[in-house]
């Protein structure tokens, strides 16, 4: 192997394993206290907590996907680390209309803030 084709080769290796850097995040581990409702009406009603899990359970059976809204109204997409992923609403459904507490880690693209959920739980003390 010449060394112009060899130095070649390693620049490709080098690139290749730097974008497996840059794609591979492990995400911010954090935890997230907040209201489970759709999606839509967090956006589109300017909803500070859902008008009542019934209607919550009712949007995320018709395919709008749950989301986890805080107090100071940032807006937490669940996602899975998976690819392909999957919805997360049967993750999220037990909990609709409610307040929660969620852990796992977080990523932040483009103004939008999405979270693996490691653990969900009902909070504790409701507000």
């Amino acid at each position: 192997m010449s060394m112009q084709k060899a130095a070649r080769v390693v620049i490709a290796i080098c690139v290749f394993a730097a974008l497996l850097a840059v794609g591979s995040d492990a995400g911010k581990s954090v935890s997230v206290n907040g209201y489970v409702l759709d999606s839509a009406c967090a956006f589109t009603k300017g909803l500070k907590k859902p008008i009542s899990a019934q209607c919550a359970e009712a949007c995320a059976k018709a395919g709008s996907p749950l989301v986890i809204l805080t107090d100071n109204g940032n807006i937490y997409w669940p996602i899975a680390d998976t690819t392909p992923s999957a919805s997360q609403n049967d993750k999220l459904l037990p909990f609709a209309g409610q307040r929660v507490t969620a852990s796992g880690k977080v990523y932040a693209r483009g103004g939008s803030t999405a979270i693996v959920i490691e653990k969900i739980a009902a909070e504790t003390a409701q507000k």
